[in-house]
């Protein structure tokens, strides 16, 4: 059965805004009955098109051309450019929910001083995203606590404020993941999640060894972004130390080859930003004196 779309004047979505309440703005001053009616009118067509920004700044726009004598599509363009600037944060507010980042990380907050073995030039390629464009691997290595979570959030949040898919997950999350939708015979559905997006953000490969079939889920969904998408992978091994991470060193070789076939690796060797605020901290005890 079909179902009919609302007609206008009925609430519709969830910003439409109200269209018969006692909240809807007021008609523009100075007007007729007969303009006020067709202002009515107007303002519950832009909320029966689910364009409530537009809707509710009606009025003022109106007001504001009244005012400064501008032309009709002056005002309209202003309306829509209200109504763009809404529908683009309310898209990315929602891209940022399915990404699932743990916090909020940008590149402009990472402290390249405190770590000069980062090439500043290759920091300033990846954040032209281009790597996206390019179905690009970022392979982000070392030890613990010296930024790589910090970049794999900013290069994905960097993506997903650009208009791009992404989604983070850490090593072990995936492989449970997939566990799971295996034993509730939802794999292929689940495999979406890691598959579809332009980016996909693997934190913290490697701190814990991966049985056969843990490895088979990994290799299976770097496989299918094979070519196809970005993955972003942390990792506190070198390449040559995957053999212990996974149960079978073939399923590894196979792994590394498809993630380096095209990829930009980031081998980072300096001091723990997490050990740096608590020596920070141990010496303001200590001594006495703020350090920053």
């Amino acid at each position: 059965m079909t179902l009919e779309p609302s007609p206008p004047g009925r609430r519709r979505g969830r910003h439409s805004g109200p269209v018969n309440g006692t909240d809807v703005p007021s008609a523009p001053s100075g007007r007729s009955a007969a303009e006020a009616t067709s202002y009515q009118r107007l303002r519950e067509h832009l909320a029966y098109l689910q364009l409530g920004a537009a809707a509710e700044n009606l009025s003022a726009e109106l007001d504001r051309g009244l005012r400064e004598k501008t032309s009709a599509t002056q005002v309209l363009e202003r309306l829509l450019e209200i109504q763009v600037e809404d529908t683009r944060a309310r898209r990315q507010r929602g891209r940022l929910r399915f990404a699932r980042y743990p916090v909020h990380k940008t590149l402009a907050e990472f402290d390249l001083d405190f770590q000069p073995s980062l090439d500043r030039a290759v920091i300033a390629e990846l954040s032209t995203l281009r790597f996206v464009e390019e179905k690009r691997n970022v392979i982000l290595l070392g030890p613990p606590g010296v930024g790589k979570s910090h970049l794999a959030i900013a290069l994905g949040v960097a993506a997903t404020e650009a208009g791009y898919r992404t989604f983070f997950t850490s090593a072990a999350d995936m492989v449970a993941s997939l566990q799971q939708a295996h034993l509730e015979s939802t794999a292929l559905y689940k495999f979406r999640t890691y598959v579809g997006p332009s980016v996909l953000c693997v934190d913290e490969l490697g701190y814990l060894p991966l049985d056969q079939q843990s490895a088979n889920w990994i290799f299976q969904v770097v496989s299918r972004r094979y070519e196809k998408g970005s993955i972003v992978l942390t990792s506190n091994r070198g390449f040559g130390d995957w053999n212990q991470v996974f149960a079978d060193p073939v399923v590894a070789s196979a792994i590394i080859d498809r993630l380096l076939h095209n990829a930009s690796v980031l081998n980072i060797r300096g001091h723990s930003y997490r050990m740096r605020g608590y020596t920070a901290q141990q010496k303001e005890k200590e001594g006495g004196v703020r350090v920053r």
